[in-house]
């Protein structure tokens, strides 16, 4: 942070591949204009910028030296970051993902905001009466890491992981059972019967995003007596969220998930509490653009 005319200014930004459609330069600048203080939310995307893994530690290293407060990181770097970093936050750690990297006295921290983002917005976005006890969820990634811990943290009482990498997936069905309790993550090889059984559905992959169109579940699957959720916010309505309310199912977006992350992220940068109403309007005005 410097500083300029007494008005706190702070360089922020977001890691990712296929990123220029993300609405976080405008949730976090419009909030920071809201209160009074000066940030910049830059888009560091490796796919535009012709980058590709090996170049992240040294964009890390330039950012800290050109004194950034920090930046998120989203797909597909947030396990591939955590080695750049010199602590992570509890969570983080529990987790094996990052979202949010701060640079403070020198040194390089990693947070996760993802997961009580994803729980803020079941908990408030769900019907009152959505079961919990068996979830499928499709990605074992870093995203997938985070959303199955804070279903966990929910009550489920059985997370079924399917992932086209089952190593991943074993190793995160593994870790949940080690932290949450035996038997109580497992790696899904029969998804007809899983969903069969469940009583929701977490899509945790980048398929639905404009860049990667689809659903990763099949049409025929979806049963109106099941609730489906969608970390994917652009677009909105996905194939599957579209698939899943014509089907008659109880559907939630992604939007509320990067909203309360983005909150969380907000304050880790410039140790502000952001106001998730407005952030939300923002959010909203947005993607009528």
């Amino acid at each position: 942070m410097t500083q300029s005319c007494s008005v706190p200014r702070y360089l922020t930004g977001l890691i990712g591949r296929d990123i220029q459609a993300s609405l976080s330069p405008r949730l976090h600048e419009s909030e920071a204009d809201a209160q009074g203080v000066r940030l910049i939310y830059r888009l560091f995307d490796f796919a535009a910028d012709g980058r590709d893994g090996s170049d992240l530690p040294r964009l890390l290293d330039a950012l800290h030296l050109a004194g950034f407060a920090g930046v998120n990181v989203t797909h597909p770097y947030k396990q591939a970051v955590i080695a750049h970093l010199d602590d992570l936050s509890p969570q983080a750690a529990q987790i094996g993902s990052v979202n949010t990297v701060v640079f403070r006295d020198g040194r390089r921290l990693g947070f996760n905001t993802d997961v009580t983002g994803f729980a803020e917005n079941l908990h408030t976005g769900l019907p009152p009466h959505a079961a919990f006890d068996h979830v499928v969820q499709m990605g074992a990634g870093g995203a997938g890491a985070a959303t199955a811990h804070a279903l966990m943290d929910l009550g489920v009482q059985r997370l079924t992981l399917f992932d086209s990498d089952t190593t991943r997936a074993a190793a995160l069905s593994e870790s949940l059972c080690a932290i949450h309790g035996a038997g109580r993550a497992t790696v899904g090889h029969d998804l007809p019967s899983a969903i069969a059984q469940a009583d929701g559905v977490v899509n945790a992959t980048p398929m639905g995003m404009a860049v990667h169109p689809g659903s990763a579940i099949p049409r025929d699957l979806l049963d109106p007596r099941l609730w489906v959720t969608d970390i994917v916010y652009f677009p909105l309505e996905t194939q599957l969220l579209r698939e899943a309310r014509e089907a008659g199912c109880a559907t939630l977006d992604g939007g509320g998930m990067t909203i309360f992350q983005a909150v969380g992220a907000f304050h880790h940068f410039t140790g502000l509490t952001a106001d998730p109403a407005r952030m939300g309007a923002n959010f909203r005005a947005a993607l009528q653009l």
